[in-house]
């Protein structure tokens, strides 16, 4: 296993996009603390961000997962290129030729997307609880971790989307295809969405019980918005009569929905490579 994930690793660290994709989405990951800085003073109207409570325990796991969660295509590229570079620079080829089998080889790749997601959840752990002791009005240590499940759902969120990037560029071969793919792929679930929830099920939850079991939408229903969660949204959406009734928790259903698409795309990955003619 060790062997495996080194080998990986030093194929990534040689190419250099790569390199620089992998540095650029942790340095922008330590953005989020640049949030904290943000201050507006138009007048009669100022705010701090950092005073409006997105940094106080248990809501920054949830509020820092949820932003992390956008810059995962970063990683997401490097992934496909991974795959894709395979291909290109004929390396699949000789590392079965040198001994590696195809079970072995998709081993490999699918234990650097767990080191890829456990990386960046341990990163946001320690950042979180950084920004969380510099500006959180609550440090006991049970508030701290009250909610230290999205966490969970952030590495499980990573582990799906980048197993799925891994299965589609074995499929297509090439990164800018199979990142086409999954822009098309996106299209297609909210096009699906559309049509369940505005035309099928207009006056139900039916259309979002049928939706749920979508890759991409069972991996978004991980970490639902943070941002309506905040006091003074909801002191807002009170004083014009909206009652917020949405359940922020991290969804079992959908993590055990997202574990299943995980093993059927790493499944489908080898059954592909192995009936594929190299």
């Amino acid at each position: 296993m060790k062997r495996l994930l080194s080998i990986e690793l030093q194929k990534i660290w040689k190419n250099k996009a790569s390199r620089v994709l992998t540095l650029t989405y942790f340095i922008l990951l330590t953005f989020i603390a640049l949030i904290a800085s943000i201050k507006f003073d138009l007048g009669i109207f100022k705010f701090h961000l950092a005073e409006m409570g997105i940094f106080n325990f248990p809501y920054i796991w949830h509020f820092n997962t949820y932003i992390a969660a956008i810059l995962k295509l970063f990683l997401a590229i490097v992934i496909v290129s991974m795959m894709a570079n395979e291909y290109s620079y004929g390396t699949l080829k000789q590392n079965l030729i040198d001994g590696m089998s195809k079970k072995e080889f998709i081993q490999s790749k699918f234990l650097t997307v767990v080191l890829f997601a456990s990386v960046s959840t341990v990163f946001i752990f320690i950042m979180s609880l950084l920004l969380g002791y510099s500006f959180s009005s609550y440090t006991e240590f049970s508030i701290v971790f009250s909610d230290v499940e999205y966490l969970l759902a952030y590495f499980i969120k990573l582990v799906g989307f980048f197993s799925f990037c891994l299965f589609l560029g074995i499929l297509v071969k090439r990164s800018a295809f199979a990142l086409g793919f999954l822009l098309v792929w996106n299209i297609i679930e909210g096009i699906i969405n559309g049509i369940l929830s505005f035309k099928v099920f207009p006056e139900n939850t039916t259309a979002a019980s049928i939706t749920q079991f979508l890759p991409l939408e069972s991996m978004s229903n991980l970490i639902v918005e943070p941002f309506s969660r905040l006091s003074v949204v909801k002191n807002l959406g009170n004083q014009i009569g909206l009652d917020n009734i949405k359940d922020y928790g991290v969804q079992y259903s959908a993590v055990a929905i997202v574990l299943c698409w995980t093993a059927i795309f790493i499944f489908l990955s080898y059954r592909l490579l192995k009936k594929r003619d190299l």
